[in-house]
């Protein structure tokens, strides 16, 4: 995997090149793109499964289909969790409006003193906005019958790809080691072995996560008597899968939620502490045992990763950035045309300063990875 014999300038000139095309194939074709990256990284998480259904003899399209069959069952167990919740909250609709109107009214007198904009500016202001609401949501309540097709046609590919993702695993490794000479074939399996590893722990893991943190944080919420305590808690745990904004997102809906379901502001209070507790619970001792990656990416490339994969991609690309991006810099550690990309990615800092020391000495002092 060596492009030395290639002058420096355009080496560089193909690496830019190569970055456009990717991210314009990628915002071109994400929705062709994106169920496929999904179902590959589910695919490796399904291969324990099916490598010991072979074990025991089982036929290998009957090993995936079992497999495919597990994952089915636990994707659905928590989509009911979740639309049972949303049907409590729908039955409350009525005591969340009078709780909506009785905080409305004690904000407006607030702002009435405090900015001596009456209550009826505040009402026409009010009534204007809500018209123009109204007249975008008239737009895009007409792409929703498009939209909806789109995400079931995602998740109904998706079993389809990981099925035949497996079943010709064999096959498309082949296609890989042979873009290759023989020489190259060592590190080939070792980027294949380490890519396999580090994705079986990513998405295992997060899978696991998603488990503990709303059970977690929905018994800790229902202690403290906080309505809708478990539908908080799933949408926090799903919305945490994305790195750094996420966790704000979910803060804000599990405030609007509790505002909405109470006519006091204390139960405010108790949801951010719980949510911090459980987080920083997650964040320092279960995640880092359960995950364990020795692919670490630092946080500049991870906040640039996340919104650059939601630009080109939508959530799902928000979703899937940092396992591809811990995809990425396995590859381009073992390479030494893309070997600087790699350095960026990661978290080791040179102990000198490149404007003080030659470069070539840092990058002596750099650990290769093993």
């Amino acid at each position: 995997m060596n492009n030395s014999t290639l002058p420096l300038t355009v080496r560089r000139s193909i690496e830019m090149l190569g970055l456009f095309l990717v991210g314009a194939l990628v915002m071109l074709a994400s929705d062709v793109i994106m169920p496929i990256i999904l179902s590959f990284f589910l695919a490796l998480v399904l291969l324990p499964v099916c490598r010991f259904l072979d074990r025991l003899k089982v036929p290998r399209a009957i090993s995936i289909v079992l497999a495919i069959i597990l994952l089915v069952i636990v994707v659905g167990f928590f989509g009911w969790l979740f639309f049972m919740q949303i049907n409590k909250l729908i039955i409350d609709f009525p005591t969340i409006k009078a709780n909506m109107t009785q905080h409305v009214n004690h904000l407006s007198e607030w702002v009435d003193k405090k900015g001596h904009f009456s209550t009826q500016q505040q009402t026409k202001m009010i009534n204007e906005q809500s018209n123009k609401l109204l007249n975008y949501a008239g737009g895009v309540l007409g792409g929703v019958a498009t939209s909806a097709t789109s995400v079931l046609l995602f998740f109904g590919l998706i079993p389809i790809y990981i099925f035949f993702l497996l079943y010709y695993k064999n096959l498309l490794l082949n296609f890989v080691f042979l873009w290759f000479k023989r020489d190259h074939h060592a590190k080939v399996q070792e980027v294949v072995h380490e890519t396999e590893a580090i994705i079986k722990s990513y998405i295992g893991g997060l899978l696991i996560q998603i488990t503990y943190m709303s059970f977690l944080l929905g018994i800790a919420l229902t202690i403290f008597g906080i309505k809708h305590a478990l539908l908080i808690a799933i949408i926090f745990a799903f919305l945490n899968l994305i790195p750094y904004i996420g966790a704000l997102i979910g803060n804000v809906i599990g405030i609007l939620l509790t505002i909405s379901s109470s006519q006091e502001m204390g139960p405010v209070l108790t949801v951010l502490i719980i949510i911090a507790v459980v987080q920083f619970l997650d964040n320092n001792i279960l995640m880092p045992r359960i995950v364990g990656s020795k692919v670490k990416i630092n946080a500049l490339v991870s906040i640039i990763a996340v919104f650059l994969g939601g630009k080109l991609a939508g959530i799902s690309g928000m979703f899937l950035s940092l396992p591809i991006i811990a995809i990425l810099k396995i590859i381009f550690d073992r390479t030494e045309m893309f070997r600087q990309w790699g350095v960026l990615f990661g978290e080791e800092q040179p102990e000198k300063s490149p404007l003080k020391t030659p470069a070539t000495e840092i990058e002596e002092d750099t650990p290769r990875p093993e």
